[in-house]
């Protein structure tokens, strides 16, 4: 036998391992072939046109007396005037606590629901998946479309529930969007009722993934039904309840859709919130002040990550 062929029965890291990870080490790197970057092109291209760019003139035009009807202001800089401003608009202010009166029902209600709809349907054993399909439906459906329906089915002459209530002997039945005392109420349930399928589905997937050997041995140990939702299902969902908040919490408070397409920020202003508030001076009030907008737009953004970062923090430090 060769002496070659010893050492790498009786070595096998000796001279012949040491030559060929020397080698290994230093190939040649592999050249990148420049046809990659035009596939990725066009869509890098949409990227920094449509996000990014929007994003930096925001962020440039917030500290700008930028209106519209007026071109000469463009670039007008006027420092930190905008951001001065809003903080001593009382229209600003009082559509912050409608935002702020909106988030604080939705949020909680919506989490709430959909947990407690997620458990439900993860304890049944035939038909689960048609109980998803109808939780999920809401929205899947377009917003309009949802929003609409749900504003006919509220009306005051003529929408079902009106005529329900009607039949079972009330007289008068609540104007729902035609009343301050009702109509942020009402359009909190239309929220909810579309908003509440994702969230199910996210606590569904959290649910699933939680093996049965903790609940058999949960049985074992005598833990009742409220015990094993306490203390093996709540605490295993923490972070898909980070999640759902991350999700929700942004659209919640740019809230802008369904109080253009159910109220218009009326009656008496009593739904016009940050995100309404924002588009009406960017595009529908007065010298269609961008600029202004703007800075509002970016507070709002920076709030919003604050409370995102918040979230992040308690759920590492939680888990």
């Amino acid at each position: 036998m060769a002496l070659s062929e010893i050492e790498n029965i009786t070595n096998p890291g000796g001279l012949r391992g040491l030559i060929r990870n020397w080698r290994q080490g230093h190939e040649a790197p592999q050249k990148t072939n420049p046809l990659g970057y035009l596939f990725i092109a066009p869509a890098l291209i949409l990227y920094l046109v449509f996000n990014i760019w929007p994003m930096v003139r925001g962020f440039l035009m917030a500290f700008t007396d930028y209106r519209f009807v007026y071109p000469d202001t463009k670039w007008a800089f006027n420092s930190f005037a905008n951001f001065t401003k809003l903080f001593q608009d009382k229209k600003v202010i009082a559509s912050f606590l409608i935002t702020l009166k909106y988030a604080v029902i939705v949020i909680p209600v919506v989490v709430i629901v959909a947990l407690l709809v997620a458990v439900l349907i993860s304890r049944v054993r035939t038909g689960a998946g048609i109980y998803r399909w109808i939780v999920y439906l809401p929205s899947v459906l377009p917003l309009a479309v949802s929003f609409l329906m749900f504003k006919e089915m509220f009306g005051t002459k003529f929408g079902f529930v009106n005529s329900v209530l009607r039949g079972v002997g009330v007289a008068n039945p609540p104007e729902w969007f035609l009343s301050p005392n009702s109509a942020l109420t009402t359009v909190e349930a239309a929220v909810i009722w579309i908003l509440v399928g994702f969230p199910t589905l996210l606590f569904l997937i959290g649910i699933y993934n939680i093996g049965e050997e903790l609940y058999e041995a949960g049985s074992l140990d005598g833990a009742n039904g409220w015990q094993k939702l306490r203390y093996i299902t709540l605490p295993l969902l923490k972070p898909t309840f980070a999640l759902v908040l991350i999700l929700l919490i942004p659209g919640i408070i740019a809230v802008t859709e369904p109080m253009l397409i159910l109220t218009l920020g009326g009656p008496q202003d009593s739904t016009k919130t940050l995100g309404l508030n924002l588009y009406q001076i960017a595009f529908q009030k007065g010298d269609l002040r961008l600029g202004y907008a703007s800075a509002i737009s970016l507070t709002m953004s920076l709030g919003v990550s604050v409370v995102v970062a918040i979230i992040f923090w308690l759920s590492r430090e939680k888990n």
